[in-house]
């Protein structure tokens, strides 16, 4: 199973903000449209084996009619699991992929899981390498600075000011920096990932109704 670990995600208010990120003309972004509405992501060049390997598939029509599978209000929203198209209703999924060759992660101090972060899931192998097809996309909750400060003395690394003010006014998954690679970022829609995010879901994190998505290259 390719999952994303969870860790303190439960109570607590979602910020609804609009993304700070700015897009110029040599970034590349892909659009992903669902039934919910659609969301703009900017794929980072600091990460060129996640970001060329996502633009790969997305230009194959890998993920088209894919769904979001997996939904936990407060911490994220996973998809790009092939077998989830079609899946009949009450499925497990999450296992797909896992015959392609995994990527190496690329972590980054400077990309963190802020909200709206595209980031890259993974199984519990000891280099950390990245799924070649399942990602996910952070909704997180406003941070404090002690948890922050944990982090930091665990993972051996310092948030620079502007991080820190990120997670404690906007919010994201800091317990998962420099553990999984992030690659991107939602630059429009952020209030998609949170009308995603907050969709009915079953026992294992499934949507009861599924959420599917096309993505598309818009800009490379």
């Amino acid at each position: 199973m390719i999952v994303i670990a969870l860790s303190n995600v439960a109570a607590g208010q979602t910020t609804p903000v609009k993304s700070g990120a700015v897009a110029s003309t040599k970034d590349r972004i892909v659009l992903i449209t669902t039934d919910l509405g659609n969301m703009k992501v900017k794929l980072y060049n600091e990460t060129p084996k996640h970001s060329d390997n996502f633009l790969k598939l997305v230009n194959q029509g890998f993920y088209n009619g894919t769904l979001f599978h997996r939904i936990i209000k407060q911490f994220m929203i996973q998809g790009g699991d092939p077998n989830s198209k079609g899946a009949a209703p009450g499925v497990a999924l999450g296992n797909g992929g896992g015959d392609m060759a995994r990527i190496p992660a690329e972590f980054n101090t400077k990309l963190i899981h802020k909200k709206g972060a595209l980031a890259a899931a993974r199984d519990g192998n000891p280099e950390k390498a990245s799924s070649a097809c399942q990602f996910y996309l952070v909704q997180g909750k406003v941070c404090s600075d002690g948890e922050l400060d944990g982090k930091e003395q665990r993972g051996n690394f310092k948030y620079t000011p502007e991080q820190r003010k990120i997670y404690t006014t906007v919010g994201g998954t800091p317990f998962l920096d420099q553990d999984y690679t992030v690659f991107g970022e939602i630059i429009e829609g952020l209030d998609v990932l949170d009308k995603i995010a907050a969709v009915e879901t079953a026992p294992g994190d499934r949507p009861k109704t599924d959420v599917k998505m096309t993505i598309k290259v818009i800009q490379q």
